[in-house]
């Protein structure tokens, strides 16, 4: 799990692949929480919230850039 401070420093490329791996992982997390094979299931929060956090740092990327027209 990262912090916001470390999210930003990384490119958009890496965020982005950073996005895909989480989300993987996350399905991977639902299936186990499905088959009551979870360990932890305070891992799916934090692995929503870790998406989260990626999403809305994309997110002021693409306002700051201002709009493509």
């Amino acid at each position: 799990m990262s912090k916001a401070s470390d999210l930003r420093e990384m490119s958009d490329e890496q965020l982005t692949f950073s996005l895909k791996e989480a989300r993987q992982e996350l399905f991977r997390l639902r299936f186990q929480a499905a088959t009551e094979k979870l360990d932890a299931p305070s891992n799916l929060t934090k692995l929503r919230r870790e998406i989260a956090r990626i999403l809305t740092i994309q997110g002021q990327r693409q306002t700051a850039a201002g709009p493509a027209a």
